[in-house]
């Protein structure tokens, strides 16, 4: 094994360092140099740009001060433009008002001459008043001389005569007037009634007490009465209605003096037919689901039919009881329809009379709910009505107009007489109810037959459908003044003894005929 032994050369190493030192020391030096170059040209480029901002910024202040000056030097001259014009206005005020200033003055002067004028004309009038009180004072003397009477009671007397004429005058002013009431009270109320009648116009409609239901052919009569008439006798017993199915061709009648069920018994029957299935139970099962429909119908007429009036605030039960109008007639007269007619008549002649339209409107609706109870009340239909429409909160005025529209209560209202007048117009009018043959011609025999019985009375013609009767008289037996009484106490006794529509003209005729012949 050989070992190497390595002395160092130290004054090499020295050298070495020492060098190495030196160029350090020598490169330090040179970054130092080059790092002052840098610096100075990044100093003389910092100045030198800044000079540059410098430059634009005093530009840009140049810019910006001239600006500002031209809208300083606009603003100005807009200011003294405005002031100008306020100079200008003003004087031209100055200038009215120095013109209305001397025009004062000259009015002043003229009112100044004018007032002397007045002050000189005083005077005179008070030297001629003094003179004309002498003047009087010397009359008056000279009448009382001559009449012998005093000036007071000269003048107790002729104030006694003048009230005695002014109370006859006065008397005869009163007698004038109360005439030309009479008169126009009678004309005024004629024009009311006919304005309302021409502005409601209502279609009338005719109720019977049958419905006809038609059907496609005569087989389908035999499906409806069933297998040993169980079909039938279960839709009758099911809706309360009388089915006539005889030798009519393709029709089947429905009779009931209950509109309701009748129309109830008319859709069911209509269903059942359209479906084809006709049995107990399916009848049973389609006329309870109709009854519900017709229910729900008559709700939505009511509310409909109070809609279309503008009446609000009506208890349900009411709204309910009106829409059930809708298939209640009387005398053939639709019952809705009239209520409706009458509503709208009220509200016009209240407007023209200066009452509530609003509560005539209500009471006209209403009149006519004792008509459609849900029991057989024993009370008259008006009466009920007025219990119904008290129970369910109405107003005093409106049931009150409907108990006393047939004179059952006493009138408290104005609104009473206007549905009660309102009621009668609407059932009087040609084409708005039928009566049965039989009653016409019943009750026109009763008219004839009541002017026969007092004396004198030759022959009796009801005519106008019994809206005038023409009384024949004698006149050997009759004289005009007699004619005059006689058709009076006509029209009072078939007012109390005899029921009907509207009004009726009672004609009496007196006439003499003188015959002779030729031969």
């Amino acid at each position: 094994m050989i070992i190497l032994k390595i002395t160092p050369d130290l004054p090499g190493l020295l050298f070495c360092a020492g060098l190495f030192i030196v160029g350090g020391v020598i490169a330090f030096l040179v970054f130092q140099v080059a790092l002052k170059k840098k610096r100075r040209r990044l100093i003389e480029e910092a100045e030198a740009e800044a000079e540059v901002i410098r430059k634009e910024k005093i530009l840009q202040a140049k810019e910006k001060f001239f600006q500002l000056k031209a809208e300083h030097e606009k603003y100005i001259g807009e200011k003294n433009n405005k002031i100008s014009q306020a100079e200008n206005r003003i004087k031209q005020k100055e200038m009215v008002v120095s013109q209305k200033m001397e025009e004062t003055q000259r009015r002043k002067n003229e009112v100044d001459a004018i007032r002397d004028n007045l002050t000189s004309q005083l005077e005179l009038v008070d030297r001629k008043g003094e003179e004309l009180a002498r003047m009087h004072r010397q009359q008056v003397e000279q009448l009382e001389a001559i009449s012998g009477l005093s000036a007071d009671e000269a003048r107790s007397q002729l104030t006694e005569s003048l009230k005695e004429e002014a109370k006859t005058e006065a008397m005869s002013f009163i007698n004038e007037a109360m005439d030309e009431a009479r008169m126009t009270a009678s004309k005024e109320a004629k024009r009311i009634v006919v304005q309302s009648i021409q502005r409601v116009a209502t279609e009338v409609a005719i109720e019977n007490a049958v419905t006809v239901f038609h059907i496609e052919s005569d087989e389908i009569k035999g499906r409806i009465i069933g297998r040993e008439g169980r079909n039938i006798r279960a839709l009758e017993a099911a809706t309360g209605v009388e089915i006539i199915v005889d030798d009519t061709p393709e029709a089947i009648v429905l009779s009931c003096f209950d509109p309701v069920r009748r129309e109830i018994a008319r859709l069911a029957l209509h269903q059942l037919v359209s479906d084809g299935r006709i049995h107990p139970a399916r009848i049973e099962e389609v006329v309870e689901k109709t009854r519900k429909q017709i229910e729900e119908e008559i709700i939505e007429v009511g509310k409909r039919t109070a809609i279309d009036l503008g009446i609000h605030g009506l208890h349900p039960e009411l709204i309910r009881l009106v829409g059930k109008m809708k298939y209640r007639s009387s005398y053939g007269q639709n019952l809705l329809q009239h209520s409706r007619e009458v509503a709208n008549l009220s509200a016009i002649m209240a407007a023209e009379l200066g009452l509530n339209a609003k509560l005539a409107k209500r009471a006209g609706l209403l009149h006519d709910l004792g008509k459609v109870p849900d029991e057989e009340p024993e009370l008259p239909h008006a009466v009920y009505g007025m219990k119904l429409a008290e129970k369910y909160k109405e107003k005093p005025e409106v049931y009150n107009a409907i108990g006393s529209h047939h004179d059952e209560v006493e009138m408290t209202s104005l609104i009473s007489p206007v549905v009660q007048v309102c009621d009668a117009i609407s059932g009087a009018r040609p084409g708005a109810r039928r009566e049965v043959v039989e009653l016409y011609i019943k009750r026109l025999k009763e008219l004839e037959a009541l002017a026969l019985q007092y004396p004198g009375v030759l022959k009796t013609y009801a005519i106008q459908a019994g809206r005038e009767l023409r009384v024949i008289v004698g006149s050997e037996n009759v004289s005009d003044k007699d004619a005059e009484n006689l058709s009076y106490d006509i029209a009072r006794k078939i007012q109390d003894e005899m029921t009907y529509p509207g009004q009726v003209k009672i004609t009496v005729i007196r006439e003499t005929r003188a015959v002779s012949y030729a031969k």
